[in-house]
């Protein structure tokens, strides 16, 4: 073999290689992100991008995995390009939340304060948005926020939405599962 097919050998096997550790922290992020699935509500295009999808917000809703009758929508930027198109861009923390009572409410699990509703990849490794639950006991109400984290510098950028607990007809909210928590965050 000559020294020229081995350096290729050589540089098509760390190709090869690069590859196959991307596929992993792709499957190993996938699987990460495992929780509610979204209902795409639609999207508009921030920014063309002449190679690989444009830039874009992204809306998306969820209905709460502990709450009947609460739906939470959640607007986002999604990358683009070819970084985008290959899951290896990094989102940017801008997300808004709107919470609304879409049915009866019924909790049917007990959570506590600051709990995460979802959370969510935004970059290959280490930032996530996360939308956190609250009870407000003395407004009778259920608030939501969505806040991005990261290894090492987290981002104070965030957005919150509430949902007071009301009849939906004639059905009365069930909110016995909730206990008597105030509305600070447990510590």
């Amino acid at each position: 073999m000559k020294y020229s097919e081995m350096i290729e050998e050589s540089k098509l096997r760390r190709v090869v290689g690069i590859a196959l550790v991307l596929a992993m922290i792709g499957a190993a992020a996938g699987l990460a992100s495992c929780g509610p699935k979204p209902h795409t509500v639609g999207s508009v295009n921030t920014e063309f991008k002449l190679i690989g999808p444009d830039h874009k917000i992204v809306i998306e809703s969820y209905d709460d995995p502990k709450i009947d009758g609460v739906t939470v929508f959640i607007s986002k930027s999604q990358k683009g390009g070819i970084k985008g198109a290959l899951g290896l861009a990094e989102d940017t923390s801008d997300a808004s939340v709107a919470v609304r009572q879409t049915g009866a409410i019924k909790v049917k699990d007990a959570f506590e304060n600051g709990e995460d509703v979802f959370t969510e990849q935004r970059s290959v490794l280490f930032k996530r948005l996360h939308v956190s639950r609250f009870w407000d006991a003395s407004h009778k109400a259920i608030v939501y926020v969505a806040w991005t984290d990261r290894f090492i510098n987290g981002s104070p950028q965030n957005s919150i939405s509430a949902v007071v607990a009301q009849p939906w007809g004639t059905q009365e909210p069930d909110l016995a599962l909730i206990g008597p928590q105030d509305a600070a965050p447990a510590q």
